[in-house]
């Protein structure tokens, strides 16, 4: 049984999403936020007041009750508050204007002493913060320092030990430079400083303090690649030195204050490279401090070791295509017997990580539920109970199977002594674009293996963690004679235009997910496209039915898993059945379980229930279409005229209404007295499924294992030669499989 990955219980995710594709981001960077004890917090001005010079009493009132939560939760937190200078020009400015005469006001005016502004700003900033705090049972006290303090030692020693002896009382230190006093010549920055802004000076606190996270607050949701307002922009998660130094533009001042986001990096960049963790964050969003120690991934992380999270380089879309190729053809080289004990030993870890896995995945369903997400898709997202050790046995079952490479097909005596064997063998180089499910990547990795491919995966974003910790207990699991490389996980959404460019090395395209997402990809690229696009599966009930029986299959039909591809979305109900009470009996069965009905245009003019907006529709929720058909015929022309061509099927004793439905139904799954549910890969007895295809290509319905295939020609000769066919006599024979 493979060990446990040395991971946190509730780890944070803290990495860029390229990081999350190296082995070690997500073993580096998700150590530091459960260590925190101690954190210094810096707030700007331009998040302490408003664009008017106004305290921003909204964005204060949170920021101490965030820091209220954490000191009670046994944080020890230190706050650097700026705003005191911004604050003071904006009350004796007023003060000025209320005193001056109309003839004074005419005189040009002289901008306010920036000194005398702190002093009276200063005042005003920390008793808001002894009344704020005071509201919350919290107590705050003021510590005025300048650079110049710091060159005495005696000063630091006693400056260590009153901010100990405080954070014993569970009182919240408040930093400030004095700048009221500050000998400080120039305005930004003396060559001679020690700090230059308060920026500067809680990353110097945080190291003569001890802190073990410095979180700067700022108007903006972190250090983005370009100016915040450019929709070209993008946050940086991860900010490394090697790579984002020199190739990042933003300006030096913030709207109001001395620093900006140049002074926040480079407070960032010398406390992380003396070892204290630093985020920059906005301190505009309401619990953004919190969020950080959740370890949710907010702003950009500053971090001595980010080097080693991200390659340099960073391995482009053919790169990882050809590696997965390359790792395809070393598994293809394996025995039977070794590319088994793979899928066995992916078995077995992914049970051994199982609350591992169970924790990321929490966490991105609490993402996607604050998000906002719909609840189908919350629901496709969420592993339940039971769900890894399921997984674990399908690929248990799949590893068990006759090994589908190599096997001989077909064997032909082509002439006297030269055989040709058709025989089965890996497609290539998979690419699977697939949304929501992340149980979705172990049964796709999984086939590819035993089918002997190699494979890039790309999931939707809202089961990024759970995403990348499944392709890491993977790829961990995979024997170093083929090496983690035979299975990558594309991040950026960014990268798909350039894989689907990549026809020479990927051999087949298949989209899990929307009809607008296959179509999408599949006017995307020269490559084979596998997919289904959307799954509106009927269920119709002949006249001939047993009801009973009806009634449970329409239910499971529907309420057994409704955001599945092969759960019904339209009851079509014989015209015999209206009379019969037989339609109002599915109906208040499918109402109890809380499914909302819509009908069709006969049902709608006989029930008082709302019409279907659209008869081709796929709800992926507890609601579905009701219509009334005359018979089977017309059933089928329905499902011709609304179906997507998935999965459907018909409850009925008649025998000679079964036989037209299942031969006329031009479906991948046709069904007779069974849910459309059994229409999965695992139930069919695949051991799992790739997708559900609704081409008619190459494969179609559930696709396991064989629909990852394609053919080979092997001929075994004798030294025969063609010669223009002259001395060749052909016999064409067909030979036993086995010789």
């Amino acid at each position: 049984m493979p060990s446990r990955l040395n991971l946190p219980p509730r780890p944070p995710s803290w990495s860029s999403p390229l990081a999350e594709t190296h082995s070690d981001a997500m073993d580096s960077t998700r150590t530091f936020v459960k260590d925190v004890k101690r954190l210094v917090v810096k707030v700007g001005t331009a998040v302490v007041t408003r664009s008017d010079g106004r305290l921003a009493l909204g964005r204060l009132g949170s920021l101490c009750e965030q820091i209220k939560e954490l000191n009670s939760q046994g944080y020890e937190v230190i706050l650097v508050s700026s705003g005191a200078v911004s604050l003071g020009r904006q009350r004796l400015r007023y003060r000025k204007l209320v005193n001056s005469s109309f003839a004074d006001l005419q005189k040009p005016q002289v901008e306010l002493d920036g000194k005398v502004c702190a002093a009276v700003g200063q005042n005003s900033l920390m008793a808001l913060y002894d009344t704020l705090f005071s509201q919350l049972d919290v107590t705050s006290a003021q510590l005025l320092v300048t650079d110049n303090d710091f060159r005495d030692k005696d000063f630091r020693k006693q400056l260590n030990e009153t901010v100990k002896s405080l954070l014993s009382l569970k009182v919240i230190p408040i930093f400030n430079e004095n700048d009221a006093v500050s000998t400080r010549k120039a305005p930004y920055e003396d060559s001679y400083g020690i700090f230059w802004d308060n920026d500067s000076l809680a990353a110097l606190l945080a190291l003569e303090l001890k802190a073990d996270l410095l979180v700067l607050l700022s108007d903006v949701d972190g250090l983005y690649s370009g100016p915040p307002s450019d929709p070209q922009s993008k946050l940086i998660n991860t900010y490394i030195k090697e790579k984002h130094q020199g190739g990042i533009t933003f300006g030096d001042k913030s709207r109001v204050g001395r620093g900006g986001m140049t002074a926040k990096v480079n407070a960032a960049v010398n406390a992380a490279n003396a070892g204290i963790p630093v985020i920059i964050t906005s301190g505009y969003a309401a619990e953004n401090i919190l969020k950080v120690l959740q370890g949710q991934r907010i702003g950009t992380l500053f971090h001595k070791e980010a080097h080693l999270w991200l390659p340099l380089k960073e391995v482009g879309a053919r790169d990882m295509a050809v590696a997965a190729r390359e790792s395809s053809r070393r598994l293809q080289a394996l025995s039977s017997g070794e590319r088994r004990k793979i899928l066995l030993d992916i078995a077995d870890a992914l049970e051994a990580n199982e609350k591992l896995i169970k924790n990321e995945n929490d966490a991105d369903v609490a993402e996607a539920e604050e998000a906002g997400y719909e609840r189908p898709l919350i629901a496709r997202l969420a592993l339940k109970p039971g769900k890894i050790s399921s997984l674990a046995c399908s690929i248990r079952l799949l590893a068990n199977m006759e090994d589908p490479i190599g096997k001989v097909l077909k064997r032909t005596e082509i002439a006297d002594g030269l055989i040709l064997e058709k025989t089965s063998s890996p497609l290539g180089v998979l690419l699977i674009i697939f949304e929501s499910r992340p149980d979705a990547l172990v049964q796709i990795a999984s086939l590819a293996i035993r089918s002997g491919n190699g494979l890039l995966l790309k999931g939707g974003k809202e089961a990024n963690r759970s995403n990348a910790i499944l392709h890491k207990v993977i790829t961990d699991a995979i024997s170093d004679n083929v090496g983690g490389k035979l299975i990558g996980l594309v991040t950026s959404r960014d990268d798909i235009p350039d894989l689907l460019k990549l026809d020479d090395v990927i051999d087949l395209v298949i989209p899990r997910g929307s009809n607008k997402l296959v179509s999408q990809i599949k006017e995307s690229t020269k490559i084979p496209v596998l997919g289904h696009s959307d799954g509106i599966c009927h269920v119709y009930v002949d006249k001939s039915a047993n009801m009973e029986m009806a009634r449970q299959l329409v239910l499971d039909a529907k309420v057994d898993y409704p955001a599945a591809c092969n759960a019904m979305e339209t009851l079509l109900v014989h015209e015999d059945l209206v009379q019969t009470g037989g339609l109002d009996q599915f109906i208040a069965d499918l109402q109890t379980k809380g499914v909302t009905i819509y009908t069709g245009p006969r049902a709608g003019r006989l029930l008082n229930i709302p019409r279907a907006t659209s008869l081709h529709h796929e709800y992926n929720s507890m609601a579905c279409t009701v219509e009334i058909v005359n018979d089977v015929y017309e059933a089928i022309d329905h499902i011709h005229k609304y179906g997507s061509a998935h999965t459907d099927c018909i409850i009925a004793e008649d025998k000679e209404v079964v036989e037209v439905f299942q031969h006329q139904v031009d479906s991948a799954a046709v069904f007779h007295n069974a849910s459309t549910r059994f229409c999965d890969g695992a139930r069919f007895g695949l051991g799992a499924e790739v997708g559900i295809s609704t081409s008619r290509i190459h494969a179609r319905g559930p696709v396991g294992v064989e629909g990852l295939l394609t053919t080979r020609w092997i001929l075994k000769g004798s030294g025969q030669v063609v010669d223009g066919d002259k001395g060749v006599v052909y016999t064409h024979k067909d030979l036993p499989l086995q010789s």
